[in-house]
């Protein structure tokens, strides 16, 4: 079974662990690179799919750099409108591959992290990324793919989870989520046409005006 990994530097962290989780029946393949924001993804897309040719599942992710605040003038560094654009292009050329797809939600940061003053390193608003999870999962509602909501996953012991960068996960953190991608992509296999998981109504209860 090909897998393969899209995400920025929290795939970079867990990748090892779900290849350790996976096991030898799964060939895990990812770039070497940070894959960044969602418009880095859509231009890139052409070389990884190209190198990492006939994938049967694709683990896909991107939105902490989209909603990094760089300057406070600015707000997000991608507008809402142009992440929602660039993913459902991203979902767009992935279906082509006719691999099980799976979109992960973008994990929390500290609730510390919106004080950073940026642009190194810039700030991060978790109401921002909720906003941003809400939006995707809108936008995917009727596409067959699977959601693995690593958000909810870590929401509610965050601080427990992430590293004193405040962003990336520590060693729980990565056990955590390495966990959590393994068992989604074993499990991708028992899904067929399937709908998305997980709506924008799953965001409901975090309020993102409670939490500015």
């Amino acid at each position: 079974m090909r897998v393969l990994l899209i995400g920025d530097s929290i795939r970079l962290f867990y990748q090892n662990e779900v290849i350790k989780q996976l096991g030898e029946e799964y060939e895990v393949l990812a770039p070497q690179e940070n894959c960044k924001f969602s418009a880095y993804v859509l231009n890139f897309l052409r070389f990884w799919l190209k190198d990492f040719s006939a994938p049967d599942i694709i683990h896909f992710n991107a939105g902490l750099w989209d909603t990094a605040i760089l300057y406070r003038e600015d707000g997000c560094f991608c507008k809402m409108n142009e992440y929602i654009k660039n993913m459902k292009a991203i979902l767009r050329e992935l279906k082509k591959t006719g691999a099980k797809l799976i979109f992960s939600t973008t994990t929390p940061v500290s609730e510390e992290k919106k004080w950073l003053p940026g642009p190194l390193p810039p700030a991060h608003k978790n109401a921002d990324i909720i906003r941003y999870n809400k939006a995707a999962c809108e936008a995917f509602k009727d596409e067959d793919i699977i959601i693995n909501d690593l958000f909810s996953l870590m929401w509610p012991k965050k601080e427990n989870f992430l590293s004193d960068d405040m962003i990336h996960p520590n060693t729980d953190g990565v056990k955590l989520l390495g966990g959590a991608v393994a068992d989604c992509i074993k499990k991708c296999g028992n899904y067929k046409n399937a709908k998305c998981a997980v709506s924008s109504e799953h965001f409901a209860h975090k309020d993102e005006k409670t939490i500015q």
